[in-house]
């Protein structure tokens, strides 16, 4: 054994070296990428117009940072709330798609269509336009702003693709998993719930966090809607400066600094994940 090995007969794997290799390379690119985006903002901004002084693009920056970090969170906060509605209502959905009815899977199958090919903005309008200004119960009145219907607009795609997401892990899973339990006389439903769903856990998750990168991304529409996230503040913000064409790079580079910085490494905890639960 030990003269084949010598010789290179036998194949040695090194994974530990090759996911830390992979890490450190990963995390070079997006240092690199961070470096060459400020520095082309910088080249920009400088190329524009040349500013020092009190009214310098730096100085801005400083100064309404606090605003537009502020709406940096609630894109976040948008995100997480239409990622939570999306993800329990996919489920359920994507459950259906693997129902033994035959009424309830094409049913499911026809939504998780619709809402996965329709484009992410005219859902957002639909929303908008579609959802009450507010709900009444008794004398009781219920305001419905809008970025709770873009919350609601966000979370139908989410929806379609946990579906599509659920329906695709429990299908990779092994057909003698559904054998062995039915030989131990386990229902369908004991089966999903007990044996099936916690085996496919690890299978969702490294796609479903790239699903909610895509989201935090696209939360920006809200902003084509009148919701005041970080997009609708940059521009206030540049309005507020006098629309100066040297503000334009800095302002608007700041917002994709701050979404660079929040989903790059979920998309690199996310590839870690794919390699550490060997999907």
């Amino acid at each position: 054994m030990t003269e084949d090995l010598r010789s290179g007969r036998l194949a040695v794997l090194l994974p530990p070296r090759q996911r830390t290799a992979a890490v450190r390379s990963g995390a070079i690119f997006g240092c690199a990428a961070l470096v060459i985006a400020l520095v082309a903002i910088a080249g920009v901004a400088r190329s524009q117009g040349v500013e020092t002084g009190p009214d310098s693009w730096v100085t801005v920056l400083m100064r309404w940072s606090p605003l537009l970090l502020g709406g940096f969170a609630f894109n976040i906060a948008i995100s997480l709330i239409a990622m939570t509605i999306g993800t329990v209502l996919g489920a359920g959905l994507g459950i259906g798609l693997l129902s033994e009815n035959a009424f309830i899977q094409r049913v499911s199958w026809c939504v998780m269509q619709f809402f996965r090919n329709s484009p992410w903005l005219v859902l957002l309008f639909f929303a908008m336009f579609l959802v009450p200004f507010q709900i009444r119960i008794g004398d009781t009145v219920i305001p419905l702003p809008g970025w709770i219907k873009a919350c609601v607009g966000f979370s139908l795609p989410v929806m379609a693709n946990v579906a599509e997401i659920v329906r695709g892990a429990v299908k990779s899973l092994p057909a003698t998993q559904w054998e062995a339990a039915e030989s131990l006389a386990f229902t369908r439903r004991q089966t999903m719930w007990m044996i099936i769903l916690p085996q496919c856990f690890r299978r969702m998750l490294p796609p479903w966090m790239n699903l909610y990168s895509l989201i935090t991304m696209a939360t920006v529409l809200a902003s084509v809607v009148g919701v005041s996230e970080m997009l609708t503040l940059t521009s206030d913000v540049h309005a507020a400066e006098g629309g100066r064409p040297s503000l334009f790079a800095p302002l608007y580079g700041f917002a994709l600094v701050c979404f660079f910085l929040y989903c790059y490494p979920i998309g690199r905890l996310t590839v870690y994940l794919e390699r550490r639960l060997h999907v």
